[in-house]
């Protein structure tokens, strides 16, 4: 399984209809499949926002890339633009640039 994290900004007062934003868009249009998308968590602390997505396997950003020429997809990018604010507008230049970068990882044996 490949995973991503996105940090961004949220006010607190808006956690409720990000969330329904999302629910919306994973429960009503086939994406989150076609892009691969096993599991979506949506975090908050702070005014920061963790966005959590997890995918079958590595190619989950190529399957993303895919996507981003979906009108459904640049639909919910334009919905929740008023409610999620890039973490550092001057180095921003693309969704890439609020992507974490992993430094560990470890899991149990199975």
């Amino acid at each position: 399984m490949h995973s991503t994290i996105i940090v961004a900004r949220l006010e607190p007062a808006h956690i409720g209809t990000v969330a329904k934003l999302f629910a919306d868009f994973d429960t009503s249009t086939e994406l989150p499949h076609t892009m691969g998308t096993r599991r979506r968590q949506l975090f908050a602390h702070d005014g920061l926002y963790f966005h959590i997505q997890d995918f079958e396997s590595e190619n989950g950003g190529e399957l993303i890339e895919r996507a981003k020429l979906d009108p459904r997809f640049l639909q919910i990018q334009q919905d929740l633009l008023p409610y999620i604010k890039v973490f550092d507008p001057e180095t921003w230049r693309s969704p890439s640039d609020a992507m974490a970068s992993r430094f560990y990882t470890w899991q149990a044996a199975a």
